[in-house]
């Protein structure tokens, strides 16, 4: 992957003059119009989840190819994204299960919830990544997201059903996103030319994606269903959106990045739990009320948070 100076701002793709605020706005007005499709103009649940299913096995993974296929990598530069991406996920996983020695909360809370302390919102991510440095941007997000993926998978799983690791692996090879990405590495380190009109059709369903993505985000938000669970709710979420993002910035520092990866790495510890998380706690007889919850009010705060990590990464 051709890398940039130091010196080099990833911001000069798009002009860094106008409020970081206005670059998140709009994937958070996309996730009030999946709230307010879903809870004032009543569209319905069947509605969203096929809309889920067509972003999680075809519209995504077209993204996520894409996106890989766009700008040339080295092995060299792969492999110290791969270091990054385990980095960051390796250290929320374990200050996730931190918080069961310390805190003592009800085991099925705490497996149930833990999750959210590193799973991510990649549709977020690949939108603010192509917002902040273009391709580039976005292609090294992929690449993160690509590794991260079976890393979140397994430990999720993990928690929630300690003796389904045969069923934990067969989703993880399954997994299309983990399929996409596999194949469009292999792509690109092959130099293997995607034909034009299949790239055209990989780029219109990608674009797909990103929103109809947030619009399902939007649409699982809920402030109803936690009780007695104040305090670990604080720690996951203050772990997802602070603790983590410090860890991307002294993660950067040890592997020293360009300063292009440095801030994709640096949102991509700042993003907020991925929905896909309430999904697996309920269907695995976990505390399902419990996660929505915790996502949405990460979800929404995260509209403070990642401003905030972004304009730090640009100072």
């Amino acid at each position: 992957m051709t890398r940039l100076q130091p010196n080099q701002n990833p911001l000069c793709f798009r002009p860094f003059s106008m409020s970081v605020f206005l670059l998140v706005l709009p994937d958070f007005l996309l996730i009030g119009l999946g709230w307010l499709l879903f809870n004032r103009l009543r569209f319905s649940s069947e509605f969203f989840h096929g809309a889920e299913q067509l972003v999680y096995f075809v519209l995504f993974p077209a993204l996520l190819f894409h996106s890989i296929t766009q700008t040339p990598l080295s092995l060299s530069g792969t492999y110290t994204l791969l270091q990054a991406s385990v980095g960051v996920m390796l250290f929320g996983v374990a200050m996730s299960w931190l918080a069961m020695p310390i805190l003592r909360p009800d085991p099925l809370a705490h497996a149930s919830v833990a999750q959210c302390g590193y799973r991510f919102n990649t549709y977020m991510g690949l939108s603010l990544a192509g917002s902040l440095a273009g391709s580039t941007g976005q292609t090294v997000m992929a690449v993160l997201v690509g590794f991260a993926v079976p890393i979140s998978n397994i430990a999720a799983v993990h928690a929630l059903a300690r003796q389904n690791g045969g069923k934990a692996l067969r989703e993880i090879v399954r997994n299309p996103f983990i399929i996409a990405t596999v194949l469009a590495l292999l792509c690109n380190f092959l130099r293997i030319p995607i034909p034009a009109a299949i790239d055209t059709a990989l780029s219109r369903l990608g674009a797909c994606a990103i929103a109809i993505g947030l619009m399902c985000v939007g649409a699982t938000l809920s402030l109803q269903g936690a009780r007695n669970a104040g305090t670990l709710m604080t720690w996951i979420i203050t772990l997802r959106l602070m603790v983590m993002p410090l860890a991307a910035i002294f993660i950067s520092w040890i592997l020293d990045l360009s300063l292009v990866e440095s801030q994709i790495l640096l949102l991509f510890g700042a993003l907020p739990t991925a929905s896909s998380a309430y999904v697996l706690a309920a269907r695995m007889g976990g505390d399902g009320r419990l996660v929505a919850v915790t996502m949405s009010i990460g979800t929404l705060l995260s509209a403070l948070t990642i401003p905030f990590w972004l304009m730090m990464g640009s100072a």
